[in-house]
């Protein structure tokens, strides 16, 4: 599939998602027709390796997919960005196993976790998987659980480089308990749940180092690593998803009237200086993380590295999109007036949507002056860039 028809396929899905979008929060995970239109479309492989059998999409078009899928919805974006980031690892695994998890498994997803709280003891060919872990969006559309855990060897955590050794544990979704957890005000789509293992055997092959793991398969897609992929997905949903409240305002601002104020609300002049402010910080927000998204593909693809500069300009790029794009649709739901505190309006969808996204890792305040102090010349955690 080329970069075009991915584009377009996400397109042409997007009604479908609209028309569902009540379902999907309803029912808290995406609707059998709406996955399956995306994973028909290749929409979950789009980082996989083409010589695992996926497309090995390049970041930028990656990207303009993903804020795509996010107009239509933020919880369908994010859990596509979620199962098609974490595709990436299919470049480091073997081949015939990356192929087995991600490519002949029907419409295969690969759901995981962000903390290595699992316990992974040593046994022979493989290990034994015990814990109980959260935040495992899209899991109820995956074929394959990846827990994240420290290795457990002798009765002590195995050292890698002096530090814990850490590595996802490939399972079959049936081999793990689903609990019911993700009761959210937003995002709640994504069916961000919990699941449980309990002494899962994983053989050797189907786990892979989080950090350190040689590339087997693709080309500089796989340089990056897998922080900024995911905040690259994350900021572009943001960005999709205030457009889409950018447009529900402009339908609404044509037809409302205020109880204290004559005229319909695009007359007002606060109304109208909203738009004009949210305009420009949706423009500039995009066009400096489509900026950093170019640059960064830029040198990964001439030269085989990443910078830290790159990588920071990337880092604070998404954090600032996602922030502005709070922003906007705070004021425009404050514009909005008590019209947009009831269910039935989708600014109200929007609004507690965008605060979820927030308060993930990909938007946190910090990461501003993580940022502020490499371009001040001082020393860093660079594993959070």
């Amino acid at each position: 599939m080329s970069w075009k028809s991915h584009l377009e396929a996400a397109r042409e899905i997007a009604p479908l998602i609209r028309a569902s979008a009540d379902k999907i929060e309803a029912d808290r995970e995406l609707p059998r027709p709406v996955f399956e239109a995306l994973a028909d479309a290749g929409l979950f492989h789009m980082a996989v390796p083409r010589a695992v059998g996926g497309s090995e999409l390049d970041l930028p078009t990656y990207v303009l997919v993903i804020e795509e899928i996010g107009k239509a919805d933020a919880s369908t974006g994010w859990a596509v960005n979620q199962g098609g980031t974490f595709g990436t690892f299919a470049a480091r695994m073997q081949r015939d196993v990356a192929r087995a998890i991600w490519i002949d498994t029907p419409r295969s997803v690969v759901s995981n976790t962000p903390a290595p709280t699992a316990k992974a003891m040593v046994v022979p060919g493989g290990y034994r998987v015990t814990g109980r872990q959260p935040f495992s969006t899209g899991c109820k559309h995956a074929s394959w659980i990846a827990a994240h855990g420290q290795i457990i060897e002798n009765g002590e955590v195995r050292k890698r480089d002096g530090n814990p050794e850490t590595r996802y544990f490939l399972m079959p979704v049936a081999q793990v308990e689903l609990l019911d957890t993700w009761h959210t005000r937003g995002m709640r789509g994504t069916g961000t749940h919990t699941f449980e293992a309990k002494d899962v055997f994983v053989p050797e092959e189907r786990s892979v180092l989080v950090k350190g793991a040689p590339i087997v398969s693709g080309g500089p897609r796989y340089k990056i690593p897998l922080t900024p992929g995911f905040a690259c997905g994350d900021a572009a949903v943001a960005l999709g998803l205030a457009r889409s409240c950018m447009s529900a305002f402009f339908e609404l601002a044509g037809s409302k009237t205020s109880r204290y104020v004559p005229g319909i609300l695009r007359e007002q002049a606060i109304v109208q200086f909203a738009v004009g402010k949210a305009e420009a910080s949706l423009r500039s927000g995009r066009a400096f993380f489509m900026e950093a998204v170019g640059e960064i593909w830029d040198e990964v693809s001439t030269t085989g590295t990443l910078t830290l500069d790159r990588r920071a300009a990337l880092r604070v790029a998404a954090t600032h999109a996602i922030r502005l794009s709070a922003e906007i649709v705070d004021s425009l739901y404050s514009a909005c007036g008590a019209t947009a505190v009831f269910e039935g309006n989708p600014i109200q969808r929007y609004f507690q949507d965008i605060h979820v996204i927030t308060q993930h890792v990909q938007g946190h305040l910090s990461h501003y002056e993580l940022v502020g102090r490499h371009w001040l010349g001082l020393q860093i955690d660079d594993s959070r860039l």
